[in-house]
């Protein structure tokens, strides 16, 4: 099992990528994503896929 910090770490230079190569408003910001998923680093995660397969389908239209 992998400590949560770690995983936070790992999520959050991913959400750095995210944010920097991804068009604006695929990604909502930490506190939102707590808000509507929950604070988890799955939750996270699932907000990250989210944000890749919405950028894909806006690249594929």
């Amino acid at each position: 099992m992998i400590p949560a910090e770690d995983c936070d770490e790992a999520l959050g230079l991913i959400r750095m990528a995210i944010e920097q190569t991804c068009p604006a408003g695929v990604l909502p910001s930490r506190e939102i994503v707590n808000a509507i998923y929950g604070p988890a680093p799955i939750d996270e995660a699932q907000a990250l896929a989210k944000a890749i397969i919405a950028t894909v389908e806006k690249l594929t239209e």
